[in-house]
């Protein structure tokens, strides 16, 4: 199949989470033997800041990384859809596209095109901002994939597409992975970006203050933190060592301990059932993982044994104080919420989703191959 997506970047993971499940979808899209084109817009806000703060280095350690990975730059302004789209089989368009260009593709979709069109919506913007997502003209998509089952509904119920299929984030298993550590950095590591106050307060509770009252070791990596912040990490004793290219994240994990997720507070009240990539690619290395409260709605995980949940601070502590002794707690916690990711939450996985539903819209889909759901486990 020729498959072309519109995405906001595939080369930049600076405060852009979705470029992680992007490379991971298509390196298994590649593998299988499909013609993958991502188009970027030239100009992007994560890849202007990336290279803002960290020079052309930055974008030729992701082309290192992912050699079989590029991008097709254009302006949207000046986008060519006869060129762009010819010979396609399957369109898919990310919520973070222009809205003129998400609707330029549709109608050409119903003018021209002799392909399937959905639009993925990774966000939480259908519960923080509905007015931008009502925007979005899909009139002429053929369905939307949705990263949660609430925003699903929530798409049925306001009636802003007339089919929706849910489609979780998920772990690149080639990347993400049990690493042999080369050092030590100390006992917890936290990775996430500021998140615009959307989890301050839980920051300070789950992470900061636990991690200062039992003396850890303890390194930070993320962006877009205010200097506040970062006086409060310097006070907690914490490492804040800024920008951390998502595809070194299995190093720094190797390096700690454990680790914790923090969700922001949207997939916490609004939009339960939703981890966010972070808790997959945690348990795809092996690394113990603890939660602040968060309601796994949909199952994905088994509760107090892929991972455990603190739900104040005092719980926290003494979880992590356990881990930080028990290595039998550590290997179990590992082992377990690794293995619940290889048999279900790989971004294999994904790709055999996302081929079920072009099989429902009558296109002739290869059929499951079982031997690339199986990446080696080591």
């Amino acid at each position: 199949m020729r498959i072309v997506l519109f995405y906001h970047s595939l080369i930049s993971d600076w405060n852009h989470g979705n470029a992680h499940f992007l490379r991971g979808v298509v390196t298994e899209l590649l593998q299988a033997g499909h013609d993958v084109t991502v188009f970027e817009p030239l100009g992007g806000w994560s890849l202007d800041n990336l290279l803002e703060e960290h020079g052309d280095h930055a974008r030729l350690a992701f082309h290192d990384a992912y050699p079989k990975l590029q991008s097709e730059f254009y302006e949207p302004e000046r986008l060519d859809l006869d060129r762009a789209l010819d010979g396609a089989d399957l369109v898919i368009v990310h919520e973070w596209n222009d809205h003129d260009v998400v609707a330029r593709i549709g109608q050409y979709r119903h003018s021209s095109g002799d392909f399937r069109l959905l639009f993925h919506d990774t966000h939480h913007r259908s519960v923080s901002q509905p007015e931008e997502m009502q925007a979005y003209d899909l009139r002429h998509y053929d369905g939307v994939l949705a990263f949660g089952e609430v925003i699903s509904e929530i798409y049925r119920e306001r009636d802003w597409a007339e089919r929706v299929w849910t489609w979780h984030e998920a772990a690149d298993a080639r990347k993400f992975r049990p690493l042999e550590a080369d050092r030590t950095d100390g006992e917890l590591v936290w990775i996430g970006n500021w998140g615009d106050d959307e989890r301050t307060d839980e920051l300070q509770t789950f992470v900061f203050e636990p991690v200062d009252e039992l003396g850890l070791d303890a390194t930070v990596h993320g962006v877009r933190y205010p200097d506040e912040a970062v006086e409060r990490l310097e006070r907690a004793g914490l490492d804040y060592r800024g920008w951390l290219p998502n595809f070194e994240v299995p190093r720094a994990f190797s390096r700690h301990r454990l680790t914790v997720h923090v969700p922001r507070q949207f997939y916490v009240t609004s939009l339960p059932g939703i981890p966010t990539i972070r808790p997959f690619e945690a348990m795809a290395c092996g690394i113990p993982l603890v939660c602040s409260p968060w309601e796994d709605a949909e199952g994905l995980f088994r509760r107090g044994h892929d991972h455990l949940v603190a739900h104040d601070k005092a719980e926290m502590k003494e979880t992590i104080r356990a881990l930080c002794h028990d290595d039998d707690m550590v290997a179990e916690l590992a082992r377990n919420g690794r293995e619940t990711i290889l048999e279900r939450h790989t971004c294999a996985h994904r790709v055999e989703e996302l081929m079920e539903v072009c099989r429902e819209l009558g296109m002739d889909a290869p059929e499951r191959d079982d031997a690339r759901l199986s990446p080696p486990r080591a």
